[in-house]
């Protein structure tokens, strides 16, 4: 074993060590609680609308179409 100390060694596991901390810093200060606004009349009618596929007058129109 080498008795000889490298510097590129020590100065590389220095960053990591120091890469580390700072990922762990933001991790945690990164963490923001989001604050839930009030809701609003349109919020309300915005969930009572149905989603998703409703066959209207113009799609059974085209329907109509395609059967002829």
């Amino acid at each position: 074993m080498s008795t000889e100390r490298n510097p590129q060694r020590r100065r590389f596991l220095k960053t990591l060590g120091l890469g580390t901390v700072a990922a762990g810093a933001t991790a945690g200060l990164g963490q923001v609680p989001l604050v839930r606004a009030e809701a609003t009349p349109q919020d309300a009618a915005r969930r009572e609308t149905p989603r998703g596929y409703r066959e209207t007058a113009h799609i059974r129109a085209y329907y109509a179409t395609l059967r002829d």
